[in-house]
């Protein structure tokens, strides 16, 4: 399982708690970056809002790219999953600009695109918002549009969104960056299997991963000849010494208050999507349903469980915590090691079982046995 974890771009994760202690400012911002890079995390991903859907739209958000950037020049190992939607990009610039975030990065860079579903931010914003199966059309000429850019010189294009003509992108990445992305509808999934490498999704339980990594899978096969490089999921993780305080914190979090500065834009969110699973309120307190996985109990108990997402297909964790450097800090040092605990485990057993010779005394042992 590779670990990764949300840049709190908008201050935090929780919607029914105002001060997380996460301010949105990148003195906090490249703080959390140093330190998940120091302590071994993979992965960052960096969500493009221009609207705050956490704590409310009249609250601070910081933008995606900008980040990206910064991000990229205080890190040494982190890979930087910046979201992107296409509405509200023009794919020449774009282009242009990820082969320079992938020069100053060292190839760490990778792209999560997203297929934008809050109409009102569009609006304020200037994005292109069509319906939403045709948003899918959108994602899917503008991965076409940068592949085309990274590899040709010149490129041109003509589509329903992007057309453009003998377009010349210098330099051009070392390596063309990894696209994810994230659907659930119909529409969205088989788009998705057409143009993405890897694949991410909100938090669900290890049987509804189980289904979906399976469909998208054998999607993506049929589409590409291979399965996804990597099945992500968002998941808010709370890990403590016993059961009983991880249930408190949980209860901490999940007061809803219809009242609270984002409960509106969870409402859009649901009004605007094509959702495989009807999200509670109680998930609404964290978004991303990011709760459903219930990654909460002793570190013994989550462990166990995140084997399980790894048995269904899951093979990256996007984790979600608060005070998110607080966390990260409790995750790495009393979370991960018995993570790979049972996967060295698991991968012993399954040496053993496919037919490997045990060695020296385990082998005399296992002689005696038989």
């Amino acid at each position: 399982m590779r670990f990764g974890y949300w840049t709190p771009v908008y201050g935090g994760f929780l919607r029914n708690v105002g001060d997380e202690g996460m301010p949105a400012t990148w003195d906090y911002i490249r703080t959390i970056s140093t330190q998940a890079d120091r302590l071994g995390f993979e992965l960052t991903l960096v969500p493009e809002l221009y609207l705050n859907d956490r704590k409310g739209v009249n609250e601070p958000s910081l933008e995606a790219w900008s980040l990206a950037t910064a991000i990229a020049a205080v890190t040494e190992k982190l890979e930087i999953l910046t979201a992107i939607r296409p509405g509200y990009h023009n794919p020449q610039v774009t282009a242009k600009r990820l082969s320079t975030l992938a020069d100053v990065s060292n190839d760490r860079f990778s792209l999560n695109v997203v297929a934008a579903w809050w109409e009102e931010e569009a609006k304020q914003f200037g994005g292109v918002f069509p319906s939403h199966d045709d948003r899918y059309v959108h994602c899917t000429e503008f991965v076409d549009a940068l592949r085309g850019l990274w590899t040709q010189n010149p490129y041109s294009q003509h589509g329903r969104y992007f057309s453009f003509e003998d377009t010349v992108v210098e330099p051009k990445p070392a390596k063309t960056p990894k696209i994810y992305a994230g659907g659930e509808s119909e529409g969205g999934r088989e788009a998705i299997a057409g143009f993405a490498d890897s694949y991410v999704t909100h938090g669900g339980t290890v049987e509804e991963l189980r289904e979906k990594a399976a469909d998208v899978n054998a999607r993506r096969f049929r589409l590409q000849g291979a399965p996804f490089e990597t099945i992500g999921m968002s998941a808010y993780v709370i890990v403590r010494d016993t059961e009983a305080e991880a249930r408190a914190e949980l209860e901490r979090i999940t007061t809803v208050d219809p009242n609270s500065p984002g409960y509106a834009s969870f409402e859009e969110f649901v009004a605007h999507s094509k959702l495989d699973v009807e999200v509670s309120k109680r998930e609404y307190s964290v978004g991303t349903r990011a709760l459903r996985p219930e990654l909460v109990g002793t570190p013994e108990q989550v462990a166990e469980k995140i084997a399980a997402y790894r048995a269904a297909g899951v093979n990256l964790l996007l984790i979600q915590a608060s005070p998110l450097h607080e966390e990260l800090e409790r995750i790495a040092s009393d979370l991960i090691p018995l993570v790979r605990e049972i996967e060295a485990g698991a991968e012993s057993q399954t040496s053993v079982g496919a037919g490997a010779k045990p060695a020296g005394a385990e082998a005399d042992r296992a002689a005696t046995r038989v």
